[in-house]
């Protein structure tokens, strides 16, 4: 029989052994952590089911390694921020509690081996390092345990049906906009799943059709990252910079029902002028319902969710109600991977111009090299001289 050791088995090892060091970033919400992570840093987040969206941002930063004070996957649903993680090769360690946050201070330099985080020679966490073969397989459990997060997240609809109907019933009041909508496309920038890819995809469409381009919070900086500027940004306003918030586009403050709306302090304190909508649901349900209700036609969604797992990453209570916005606008709203596969171009005007060019050259060398063609544009020529008063 032979001795040699499973691969499964080795690269646990390997993921023990291996040493990272580098500066640590400490923050809660990891989507605000990543605005200031730099590659080569460890960040220190408190998330529990790593969402997909989140783990492609941390490793398109470079992070060395990610401590996480929460469970990275409770098991409840197959969410794949654990898994893009550990393929990308970064160390993702969970501790066991979010004492770390206490021991440690922004920007500490600490070294991270086999679940140990040390800073000097102080021991200042122990956790579990989280191996490529085990995450994958527990991913797959998930996969095939499915049923009760499902069971769940349909019992959550049923009641935001209830709770928030007048998602359904269209009773939300909104303001004047400066934003045309009326007869216009719209197109609606998630910061969610392949959302920068899509925008790219996207390109030709945004030029050719110029369609209104609303933002939802860190959407922003997506849009702008592409060269575009949002006509509008809707949410509240905690995930989109200081640049993106002074870029020209009108701010739509998104508040609670009964008026509470935590972005407003913020916009208030950079002095940037600003409208609040009361509502139920998300910023990006809101987003929506703001195009819809005021006449843009189709409305395309960029990095939304669309299929179970993407709904049950975000991992809050409120997602239910985007099911319910989707019942609202129906056929107007449109998955940007579906434009950018119908979608065919136009022809810009570089193209025609250099294809005219190149008929014009193509003509002048035929009748340059045929004499009988040659002495009739010489003689066109020369009436044209005599017409236009040069001759």
């Amino acid at each position: 029989m032979s001795t040699a050791p499973r691969v499964p088995d080795a690269a646990r090892r390997e993921a023990l052994e291996r040493e990272v060091s580098g500066p640590a970033r400490l923050g809660r919400r990891t989507k605000v952590l990543t605005k200031r992570l730099r590659a080569g840093e460890i960040a220190v987040i408190d998330h529990a089911d790593l969402d997909r969206v989140s783990a492609e941002d941390l490793v398109a930063i470079g992070v060395a390694a990610v401590l996480n004070c929460r469970p990275s996957s409770t098991g409840r649903y197959p969410n794949q921020g654990p898994l893009l993680l550990v393929q990308a090769g970064v160390l993702l360690v969970d501790l066991p509690d979010d004492a770390i946050f206490d021991r440690l201070h922004d920007g500490d330099v600490v070294t991270v081996r086999g679940g140990e985080v040390r800073r000097g020679d102080e021991t200042i966490a122990v956790g579990v390092v989280q191996a490529p073969a085990a995450v994958r397989a527990a991913n797959d459990r998930a996969r095939q345990e499915i049923g009760e997060a499902l069971e769940a997240f349909a019992r959550n609809t049923v009641e935001h049906m209830v709770e928030e109907r007048e998602l359904l019933a269209g009773k939300i009041e909104l303001p004047r906009f400066d934003t045309s909508f009326r007869d216009r496309p719209a197109l609606i920038v998630v910061r969610g799943v392949d959302h920068r890819r899509d925008l790219r995809v996207l390109r030709p469409y945004i030029r050719d059709v110029k369609p209104a381009i609303v933002a939802v919070d860190g959407g922003a900086e997506a849009i702008l990252e592409e060269g575009f500027k949002p006509d509008m940004i809707v949410g509240d306003m905690d995930s989109a910079s200081e640049e993106a918030l002074r870029c020209g586009a009108e701010l739509v403050v998104h508040a609670y029902p009964d008026g509470r709306a935590p972005g407003r302090a913020r916009l208030d304190r950079l002095g940037l002028p600003h409208k609040v909508v009361p509502a139920p649901g998300t910023s990006q349900d809101v987003a929506m319902l703001i195009a819809h209700e005021k006449g843009a036609q189709p409305i395309v969604s960029v990095g939304s969710q669309f299929n179970l797992v993407e709904f049950l990453d975000k991992n809050r209570r409120g997602m239910s109600s985007t099911f319910l916005t989707r019942l609202r606008l129906g056929e107007d709203l449109i998955d940007a991977k579906g434009v950018g596969r119908l979608y065919r171009p136009r022809p810009g005007v570089a193209p025609i111009g250099l294809l005219l060019a190149g008929g014009l050259a193509t003509l002048a060398v035929i009748i340059w090299r045929t004499p009988a063609l040659y002495d009739v544009a010489q003689l066109l020529w020369l009436k044209l001289q005599v017409l236009i008063g040069i001759a």
